[in-house]
């Protein structure tokens, strides 16, 4: 009676575990990366040549990160409001004004330093701040000189960013202000925007939308006495 008994919990226990296989195995899957999502795609790349080179990160941005020679799940950094990332064995970089690819180029020989012969640094933009979209720099004949942030729900052009920065100084040239732009092939490209005509004849299609990173150089007028 007592064998008979036994055997019945044994079916019975292994008929639930038949039951739980299933359910732990969906559990497993949905823990996994969504192959669309940034960690998706972050897991299945094992190149750094494809990593983006257009976005300048920003505070508060999140980010997929792996080492692809660790073999591991990739891990969530959120871009602090310094512009740095806590990057597990080597501590914090600077992610600010970076690009993905520039971050992982960056974090790769300080890795290689002392835990890899050869590190591959996976990098993806997971979700982006809603705070700001980066940084924009002001100089020359302006009241205030400096850093502008560039509001997600902004759409930031030169004659704003000038009038941001106090509007023009006493001596400036506002018909030759310099947009300077790094492109993502490393080239520098620097465009002359007459802002003068934009604030005083409403030529708004003559004002450049700006991007992070960009830097507007006011000139000074010389008059000729």
């Amino acid at each position: 009676m007592t064998t008979r008994r036994f055997h019945l919990v044994r079916i019975k226990i292994a008929a639930l575990i038949a039951l739980l296989i299933p359910v732990m195995a969906s559990a497993q899957q949905r823990e996994k990366a969504d192959p669309s999502s940034a960690a998706g795609i972050v897991a299945g790349t094992t190149s750094m040549d494809v990593l983006d080179s257009a976005r300048k990160l920003g505070a508060g941005d999140r980010l997929s990160y792996r080492v692809v020679q660790e073999k591991r799940a990739p891990l969530s950094l959120v871009v602090t409001d310094s512009g740095e990332v806590e990057v597990p064995l080597i501590g914090r970089v600077r992610a600010g004004g970076r690009t993905c690819r520039e971050l992982a180029e960056a974090i790769k020989p300080l890795l290689q330093r002392e835990y890899f012969i050869h590190a591959t640094v996976i990098i993806g933009l997971d979700s982006a701040s809603a705070k700001s979209r980066g940084t924009v720099y002001v100089s020359g004949q302006v009241r205030t000189q400096g850093s502008i942030e560039i509001p997600a729900e902004e759409r930031l052009t030169v004659s704003k960013a000038i009038l941001k920065a106090g509007g023009f100084a006493e001596f400036s040239d506002s018909k030759k202000v310099k947009l300077v732009r790094n492109k993502p092939d490393g080239k520098v490209e620097t465009t002359i925007v007459d802002v003068d005509a934009i604030l005083t004849k409403g030529q708004i299609e003559k004002d450049p939308v700006l991007q992070a990173d960009d830097r507007i150089i006011v000139p000074r007028k010389f008059i000729n006495i």
